[in-house]
């Protein structure tokens, strides 16, 4: 099967599965083919691909952190279930993904379960872990597990557990998943030790999370939680330890995001002092109310989240990769142009010197010995004219594929594919030096942007409609 039957086929089940799930988003993944079909045209994306494959279908929330930060506890806590393992050294160093059904046993599933699925968002990542850790990728379940277990709280979301930052043997792949569970994911829960909430303890974690939240525009989906903070109740200074460790945060260059304290009231041991111990308990209570609110009003800003992820890609591809696009094409065409001047001049000022000291010049006339009989022979003739134009030609292309490849470097892979390769698609041979637009860019290409951005208009006033009446109607 060609990999643009592959990525239809695929596209096709993802409707299916919308149709009953979320029947808004079915027209929102047609028109994810239309914008396909723009990049595809550029280079930007191979025809094997689509923007629709880059993101989540489905309400996703990760939860990520240290060791011993309670991140299990947590998961058991949320889903009313003693789902995931607990302790204060590494239960489980593989990625597990809880999901609902409607079963009545909870059941663990390897991690071929989610390589091969197309509808959940870790299809195929056993190739993309073969590309950083190379004979990792066909040992998928030493990272993935599912687990599927009959609790309401899961009904219409993902839940992710990952394994702590800490330790991990196989560490560049289990970070690529990590960052292709933070792109793909609507809510992002980064659980602290408040037993160790120094910076040097968790210097790991605010190195790959908090630091790329900083650098991220959708950083609002990053909930801070600080755990097991009942652990300081004795010492009444839940304050001082809270500031610690937001003054950490902000150290790390973090400026956004949400910031919760959280203990497991299960487990916690009461101080004496009953008036310190409410108001750990109020300030617990209010906190995971308001994590858990976040939790379960995710399928709504899933929604947006798609919708608004379709608008942000057309922007991009016209305000951001074009002009990148044309300003390497105006450096490459320059680079050529001045190359074939020289070509020609030291061609034209060589021959001239060559003519000259051989005395071919009488006067202002050219009159060398041999050009009569060279007239007079048309097949010597065209030779002395076509072999120089096929020589200048064969150096035009040289210089015109070196300097290619050198204004590429320029150019990288973005969140709108693959510049260096739609940059090699508009200056493919043959092509004319002289277009200023990439190619697959034209009017045709900015209607079908237009077009999608009318759309957007469209979805986001129906999904409005649906949750707001300003009117009071």
């Amino acid at each position: 099967m060609t990999p643009e039957k592959r990525i239809q086929e695929r596209l096709e089940r993802l409707q299916t599965h919308l149709k009953r799930e979320a029947p808004i988003l079915v027209d929102v993944v047609d028109r994810y083919q239309q914008l396909d079909k723009v990049a595809q045209g550029m280079g930007l994306i191979s025809f094997g691909e689509s923007y629709a494959t880059q993101i989540s279908w489905w309400p996703m929330i990760s939860i990520l952190g240290t060791f011993s930060a309670g991140k299990s506890s947590f998961i058991n806590s949320y889903v009313g279930l003693p789902l995931q393992k607990t302790g204060n050294q590494a239960v489980d160093d593989r990625f597990t993904v809880i999901t609902y059904t409607p079963d009545e046993e909870v059941r663990t599933l390897p991690g071929l379960a989610l390589d091969g699925d197309p509808r959940f968002p870790f299809y195929q990542i056993s190739e993309d872990i073969e590309k950083v850790a190379a004979g990792e990728g066909s040992k998928i379940d030493n990272y993935l597990q599912m687990k599927v277990a009959p609790s309401e709280a899961l009904r219409g979301k993902i839940l992710i557990d990952s394994p702590g930052f800490d330790a991990d043997e196989q560490r560049k792949s289990t970070l690529r998943i990590t960052d292709h569970i933070i792109e793909l994911s609507d809510l992002v829960l980064v659980l602290f030790d408040a037993r160790h909430p120094e910076p040097g303890a968790m210097q790991d974690t605010l190195e790959h999370l908090v630091k790329g939240a900083q650098r991220r525009n959708d950083s609002s989906k990053f909930l801070f939680i600080l755990n097991q903070i009942d652990t300081s109740a004795n010492e009444d200074n839940l304050e001082e330890i809270v500031s610690s460790w937001q003054k950490a945060l902000v150290q790390n260059g973090l400026s956004a995001g949400r910031f919760y304290v959280l203990y497991n009231k299960h487990i916690a041991v009461p101080v004496a002092d009953q008036n310190v111990w409410a108001r750990y308990e109020a300030k617990r209570d209010a906190d995971y109310h308001e994590i858990t609110q976040r939790m379960d009003g995710i399928s709504v800003e899933r929604v947006y989240r798609i919708i608004g992820s379709m608008e942000s890609l057309a922007n991009q591809i016209e305000h951001q990769s074009v002009p990148a696009l044309q300003t390497a094409l105006q450096a490459w065409k320059k680079r050529v142009l001045i190359s074939d001047g020289v070509v020609l001049a030291t061609a034209l000022v060589g021959g001239l010197i060559t003519s000259v000291v051989a005395g071919y010049w009488q006067g202002l006339s050219f009159n060398p010995p041999w050009l009569a009989s060279v007239v007079a022979n048309k097949a010597l003739l065209y030779g002395l004219i076509v072999l120089p134009v096929m020589a200048f030609i064969a150096i035009h292309f040289y210089f015109r594929k070196l300097f290619a490849k050198s204004v590429s470097k320029s150019l990288s892979v973005g969140s709108t594919g693959d510049l260096r390769a739609a940059f090699k698609k508009s200056t493919a041979p043959f092509r004319s030096l002289f277009f200023s637009q990439p190619r697959g860019w034209g009017r045709r290409a900015r209607k079908r942007l237009d077009a999608l951005r009318d759309d957007t208009d469209r979805f986001v006033q129906k999904l409005n409609d649906k949750f707001a009446r300003p009117s009071g109607s």
